[in-house]
């Protein structure tokens, strides 16, 4: 049976985003604004409306690319950048140190808005001024989201239209409502990747050895918090109530092959504001962070070529 669709344009805050309701589920997007999925929420059989994605409330949206909420993306790089141990900067192939924010340039940078229809939309990124000093190259960089009743898929495209080597290092930064229910904890849901090696940034950017923890492990666990998780069996994590069933089970996936590993630098970050956060962050990351200097996790794109990186994200059915 086909599930039924429906795709719009609503006012938000002195802008218009767009909507989109397949089945039960419903996706907020600002695409102009950092390639921005908002919310994605379920209206259940009772009429409830329940967040897969947090979105919070707002007044406005002059901090809009600092809003914790929805997937902001993380492009060039994820996380924070070091040049010989200072923060916001990197060092690029040429050797000449430049600002690199805090999550790259995408989240606060423009997008053209390619397509958009009811499957989903496609947006380009638009380097300004301070773009073009942090990632001074010669590409395109687009972020394609199709969406189900049940699920998303977001890729990244990279083209590398100049003559130089092109270095990026990528990812997502999942906002995920938990609890899912009110009338539960973090305690009650069960967090499993299956990772061979877990690290933390120190203040340096150097990588340092997180507290061990194993594969599937309470939400609760503060040792999730701020830990990088490589070295993956699975490029799968997976967000489950605690009391076993499929209702409420997240999973969030690196590719399309849900069985074969990822490569060994491929990276799940897992973070939270505070216990009390209304949120909690998996986040899929094509490598560790400050990347351009440890080169752990670092990709590079010949001229005239392109790279992708894609993730998906679904609820069990």
């Amino acid at each position: 049976m086909t599930c039924p669709r429906m795709f719009e344009t609503v006012p938000y805050l002195g802008q218009h985003l767009h909507r989109w309701q397949i089945g039960q589920s419903t996706f907020l997007a600002l695409p102009e604004h950092g390639a921005r999925l908002m919310n994605w929420h379920l209206t259940l059989a009772d009429g409830s409306v329940r967040d897969v994605i947090h979105w919070p409330e707002l007044a406005s949206l002059d901090n809009f690319p600092n809003v914790r909420g929805g997937n902001p993306i993380l492009f060039p790089f994820n996380a924070r950048t070091f040049d010989r141990g200072e923060p916001q900067f990197w060092r690029d192939p040429d050797g000449i140190r430049r600002p690199m924010p805090m999550h790259g340039i995408a989240r606060q940078s423009r997008f053209r808005l390619d397509r958009a229809d009811a499957s989903g939309f496609a947006a380009i990124l638009i380097p300004d001024a301070s773009a073009r000093e942090a990632y001074p190259f010669d590409y395109e960089f687009s972020v394609i989201y199709r969406f189900s009743s049940a699920g998303l898929t977001c890729e990244f495209v990279l083209k590398n239209l100049g003559t130089k080597l092109l270095p990026w290092s990528a990812g997502h930064h999942f906002y995920f409502t938990a609890p899912w229910e009110d009338d539960r904890t973090r305690a009650d849901y069960l967090l499993t990747i299956p990772a061979s090696r877990r690290l933390r940034q120190d203040k340096q950017g150097k990588l340092v050895t997180a507290p061990d923890l194993p594969a599937t492990a309470a939400l609760s666990n503060p040792d999730w918090i701020e830990t990088l998780h490589l070295g993956l069996a699975s490029p799968v994590a997976t967000l489950a109530p605690a009391g076993g069933g499929r209702a409420g089970t997240i999973s969030v996936s690196m590719g399309l092959d849900k069985q074969t590993p990822p490569p060994p630098e491929a990276t799940f970050a897992t973070w939270s504001a505070s216990p009390e956060a209304p949120y909690f962050c998996i986040e899929p990351w094509m490598g560790p962070p400050n990347a351009p200097e440890t080169k752990l996790g670092l990709h590079w794109i010949a001229p005239g070529r392109s790279e992708s990186f894609v993730v998906q994200v679904a609820l069990a059915s």
